[in-house]
C-alpha cells in the first residue's frame, strides 16, 4: 500500500472501521444535463440509495414507480417491487451498451446499471481501493484552486463495474479526495472530471455530500459548462 493511499484511508476513518461496515444509505438528489440527454429524466432525481460496502451491490428507491426499486450487481441489474418481486431484469448489462455514444438513450435498466456502479464506486472509496485486484500508484502532483493536490491512479479489475479501468483521484493537504478523472466507457468514453466537497463524518467514516461532474478538455481541465451531473446526499446512515 502506498503512503498516499494509507493517508487517505486514515483520513476517511481507517481500514479497520470500514471492514466492520455492511451498508451505507442516504437520501440523494440528482440533477444535470445527462439525464434528459439519456431520456431518463425524473427517475432518480429524488430517491434513497443503499450501497453494500463489502461487495458490489446498490439499490435505489423509488425507481420508475413509487413501489419499485433497482437492484444492481456487476453481472445483473433488475427493477423490483418493494416486496422483492422482479418486474424486469437484464443479465450481462455491460454488453447492452455496445456501440453507445454520449447521446444514445438509456433504458431504465441501463440507468439502474450506470447509477448502481457509479454510486457504489463513490460511496465505497477509498476502502474499495484495497479490494482484490485493485492497483494504486501515486502520480506527479497537480496544482488547482491555489492548492497542490497529490494524485493517485487507481486501476480496477474487470470484476468491478465502474466507469473505466483507470481513474485518477486527487488528494488535498488534509487527505481528502477532491477530484476524480475518468472516462465513461458506456457513453462513448467521454472524458469527465468530478469534484467532491461537503465532507462529513458519519459513524466514524468520512463521506462527501456533494459531487459535481463536468467534461474534461485535452489539457486536463474541467469544462464548467454545462454541469453534466450533480449529486447531493443527506440523511446518511452507516450500518
Amino acid at each position: 500500500m502506498s503512503d498516499l493511499l494509507a493517508r487517505v484511508l486514515t483520513t476517511y476513518g481507517g481500514i479497520e472501521r470500514w471492514k466492520k461496515v455492511s451498508r451505507i444509505s442516504a437520501h440523494q438528489r440528482f440533477a444535470g444535463v445527462l439525464w434528459p440527454l439519456k431520456q431518463v429524466s425524473g427517475i432518480i432525481d429524488d430517491a434513497w440509495v443503499t450501497v453494500s460496502i463489502q461487495k458490489q451491490w446498490t439499490s435505489i428507491r423509488p425507481f420508475t414507480a413509487a413501489n419499485r426499486r433497482s437492484d444492481f450487481t456487476p453481472t445483473r441489474v433488475a427493477i423490483e417491487s418493494t416486496n422483492g418481486e422482479v418486474v424486469e431484469e437484464l443479465r450481462d448489462p455491460r454488453a447492452s451498451f455496445a456501440g453507445h455514444v454520449l447521446k444514445t438513450p438509456w433504458s431504465p435498466l441501463q440507468l439502474a446499471y450506470f447509477t448502481g456502479y457509479a454510486m457504489w464506486t463513490y460511496v465505497t472509496e477509498p476502502y474499495s481501493f484495497t479490494f482484490p485486484g485493485v492497483r494504486t500508484e501515486e502520480l506527479e502532483p497537480w496544482h488547482e484552486q491555489g492548492e497542490t493536490w497529490r494524485r493517485l491512479k487507481v486501476t480496477y479489475p474487470d470484476s468491478i463495474a465502474t466507469h473505466n479501468a483507470e481513474q485518477t483521484l486527487y488528494v488535498d493537504a488534509n487527505g481528502l479526495l477532491r477530484r476524480r478523472d475518468y472516462a465513461v466507457d458506456i457513453a462513448g468514453g467521454v472524458p469527465s472530471v468530478q469534484y467532491m466537497s461537503g465532507h462529513v463524518e458519519v459513524s466514524g467514516l468520512v463521506i462527501p455530500t456533494t459531487r459535481k461532474i463536468f467534461g474534461r478538455d485535452a489539457q486536463n481541465h474541467a469544462v464548467h459548462e454545462p454541469l453534466v451531473v450533480s449529486i447531493e446526499l443527506d440523511h446518511i446512515t452507516v450500518d
